[in-house]
Parts: structure tokens; C-alpha cells; sequence
């Protein structure tokens, strides 16, 4: 009965974010069994293109470190936007939240051949809580416990969060500045006059992914909303704001 509640509560997962999140938790667990190795999945240009080793377009956004604080910060963030953005401005649309990752992952993997980056997963999480903080601007965050604002700051507040645990500034940069770019392609750009929407999904990929007509009757769990962590918890929210 336990194991028919738990795959029944993980089946509700959005396909995007259950996808992305259980191959995240595979890979790096995978790693701590010493099953991979993490030479084998981290981002290498010449072992891409020479040795034709695609696979590393893919793993080096699938692995967080070792089993950790790290790794579950990561993984918690990266969970709770992911699927925050999911079922609100991509609901019914996981076709265009699939877009958004193929266009992220590629710019990254750009960005990444200048900036000697091996591992790009932190950088990606933080791209989902960018797009996410910018199109739910005025609801309020509590970080820890001791710092309030508004959720377009949230990047910048776990930017200087990584700084403290070491890691370089350089990883939610480059995750800041994809972030920003898709949102001024897809939210800001189009509704300039003369402005039109550039990111184009597929049509193989709303037949396979989206959903049939929206039930308007939804309304998001407390769960669904920021809140339930300490470090990223929504105090209220502008009766103005737009629904996600």
C-alpha cells in the first residue's frame, strides 16, 4: 500500500519535471555507487566532437556532486522551481517548457567553451528560479529566516549564498544570464510594438507532450506555491500578480 501511495503521489509529478529531476537523482547516485564515473559525464568539447562522446551534452547537466547539503539544495531547488514553473505559465504547455530547456541547455553549452565549465546543472537550476522570480515579481520570500524580499532578487540571494559554499560565481552567472535571455525573448520582446515571438516549439513536440484543453477549475495546492522552506518562502502575494 505504501509503495502504491508513493508511486501514485510521484506519477502527479508534471512529465518535465519527473523526467528531469528522477535522471538527475539516477545520475548522481549512480556516481556515489561508482557505477559512472564522473570523467565519464562531465562537459569536454574535444572528447565531444573527436570522440563523438554526445552523451556529455546531456550529463553534464544531470550531475550535482556527491550525495550531500550541496546536492540536496540543489536538487530541492531545482524540483520546486522546475515544477512551480511547470504547473503554472507552462501548464498545458510542456511542449514550450521542454523548448525552454533545449534552448537553455544549448546556450549554455555555448557559454560553456568560453567559461571552462565542467558541470552545468547548478547553472541550469538557477535559470528555472530566474524565469520563474521574473514572472512572479511581487511575491514575497523569506531566505533562512533572516532576509525578506522580493522574488526577482532570489538569483542574486543564492548567487551570494554559492559564493559563501565556495563555488564560483561564474556557474549562476552564466545561469542568470541564459535565464534573462529567454525571458526577454519570451515575455518581454513579443509584446514590443513590432515585436513577435522568436522561440518556436516544434509540433512534434506539442503532439507528444501537451495536454488536451485546460481545466480552468485548477487551483494550485499551498504546496504548489513558494513556501514549506526556510530558504525560499513566500510571505504573500500581490493580489496583481500573474497566475504561473
Amino acid at each position: 500500500m505504501a509503495y502504491q501511495t508513493v508511486l501514485a503521489e510521484y506519477m502527479q509529478i508534471p512529465i518535465v519535471t519527473r523526467i528531469y529531476t528522477t535522471a538527475c537523482v539516477i545520475t548522481t547516485i549512480a556516481v556515489h555507487l561508482d557505477i559512472v564515473s564522473p570523467f565519464q559525464l562531465y562537459f569536454n568539447p574535444t572528447l565531444i566532437v573527436l570522440h563523438y562522446q554526445i552523451w556529455r551534452l546531456v550529463t553534464t547537466f544531470l550531475f550535482f556532486g556527491t550525495v550531500g547539503f550541496n546536492f540536496l539544495f540543489n536538487m530541492t531547488f531545482t524540483y520546486r522551481y522546475c515544477r512551480m514553473l511547470e504547473e503554472g505559465s507552462f501548464r498545458g504547455k510542456s511542449s514550450d517548457f521542454i523548448m525552454m530547456f533545449i534552448f537553455g541547455g544549448a546556450l549554455m553549452t555555448i557559454f560553456a567553451f568560453f567559461v571552462n565549465l565542467l558541470f552545468l546543472g547548478q547553472a541550469f537550476t538557477i535559470m528555472l528560479v530566474y524565469v520563474w522570480s521574473r514572472r512572479n515579481p511581487f511575491i514575497r520570500m523569506n531566505f533562512f529566516g533572516i532576509l525578506n524580499f522580493l522574488a526577482p532578487y532570489l538569483p542574486w540571494a543564492l548567487l551570494g549564498f554559492s559564493v559563501i559554499l565556495g563555488n564560483t560565481i561564474w556557474v549562476d552567472l552564466m545561469g542568470m544570464a541564459v535565464g534573462h535571455i529567454y525571458y526577454f525573448l519570451e515575455d518581454v520582446f513579443p509584446k514590443q510594438r513590432g515585436g513577435f515571438r522568436i522561440l518556436k516549439t516544434p509540433l512534434f513536440l506539442r503532439k507528444l507532450f501537451d495536454e488536451g484543453p485546460e481545466d480552468n477549475s485548477y487551483a494550485p495546492l499551498p504546496e504548489d506555491r513558494p513556501g514549506g522552506f526556510n530558504w525560499g518562502e513566500d510571505q504573500a502575494q500581490n493580489p496583481d500578480v500573474r497566475d504561473e
